[in-house]
């Protein structure tokens, strides 16, 4: 019985073994012990390699929420002017065609705030403002 036990708990454990070797081998020539280092290292490739800055990681979140929230707004504009004008008069739905442009316009001012809040943090936190570019 332990025979059978050992027979199968030492291929598992080689295999382990062997596979934590192949998973670690590649990070340590990229780790130097430091933080950069290892910011490095876990870093992907195709990731850049910089959260500040015209490149970084925070500029192109908000760059694509910004155009999904603009895209968006359009889309409700358009919609609230076809209610309004699919209307015919009634005035529940004038007031509720009303209510979704002005719901749509008030969304895009808020997201243009809060655009410009972000960007005065980022430039005010950044080392050397928000061009330059701090390094993970």
């Amino acid at each position: 019985m332990i025979k059978n036990v050992i027979r199968t708990l030492i291929p598992s454990i080689l295999v382990s073994a062997l596979s934590l070797a192949v998973m670690v081998t590649p990070m340590v020539g990229a780790f130097d012990g430091s933080i950069q280092g290892g910011a490095d290292s876990a870093r992907g490739t195709d990731q850049t390699p910089t959260l500040f800055g015209q490149a970084g990681i925070f500029k192109t979140i908000t760059n694509v929420l910004l155009f999904i929230l603009g895209a968006v707004s359009v889309i409700m504009i358009i919609i609230g002017g076809l209610r309004y004008v699919i209307s015919g008069g009634n005035s529940t739905a004038v007031t509720a065609a009303k209510n979704t442009i002005l719901y749509a316009i008030v969304g895009v001012i808020v997201a243009l705030l809060a655009y410009a809040v972000v960007n005065f943090v980022l430039a005010s936190f950044a080392t050397g403002g928000a061009t330059s570019g701090t390094n993970v």
